[in-house]
């Protein structure tokens, strides 16, 4: 009686190592499906992060025109890698409106005059509250928001050069 009480622990054990062994041999899901496409963008209204910018608000985001909203901070270094991306959508006539997290004025402005600024409006994120309202997880990140204010798409990550045809593409499915 006393002999399968041994063999349990161990049978337990090889049918975990089994399913671990079986989960690393699947092939890795790089794509993350948000729960917010194709819904509005909650309610916010967010001061200046930026004198030379004003706040954003949802109202700004339902204006008829698609628009990227870019998610962002100054201590973010994957932001200074999409930083000339981001301004290459500016000079191909993208309306870029971005979301500054838990970030002081002056690190956003000195951020700026480094690196450029390819934002109609600077929203100040102090608590992470619409960065979290509207799903993301992290910095940066990047939304395709329709002229209604709904989101049609969401990049992770930094923008880089191979992004922006797909970007284009979305803000063009987004009109």
């Amino acid at each position: 009686m006393s002999n399968w009480r041994l063999w349990v622990p161990l049978g337990l054990f090889s049918l975990f190592c089994g399913l671990a062994a079986y989960q690393l041999t699947q092939p890795k899901d790089e794509f993350v499906n948000s729960a917010m496409i194709g819904k509005a963008v909650p309610d916010f209204a967010l001061r200046p992060a930026h004198p030379e910018r004003p706040g954003l608000t949802v109202e700004n985001l339902k204006d008829g025109k698609p628009k990227l909203l870019n998610i962002w901070a100054s201590w973010c270094v994957p932001c200074i890698a999409e930083a000339p991306h981001l301004d290459t959508l500016k000079r191909q006539g993208v309306e870029i409106v971005g979301v500054a997290i838990r970030d002081k004025p002056e690190d956003v402005a000195r951020f700026l005059a480094n690196y450029g600024n390819p934002y109609t409006r600077i929203g100040a994120d102090d608590l992470s509250e619409v960065q979290l309202s509207i799903g993301s997880s992290g910095v940066p990140e990047t939304f395709v928001v329709d002229g209604n204010g709904v989101i049609r798409h969401q990049h992770i990550g930094d923008v880089r050069a191979e992004h922006v045809p797909l970007l284009l593409q979305k803000l063009a499915e987004a009109e």
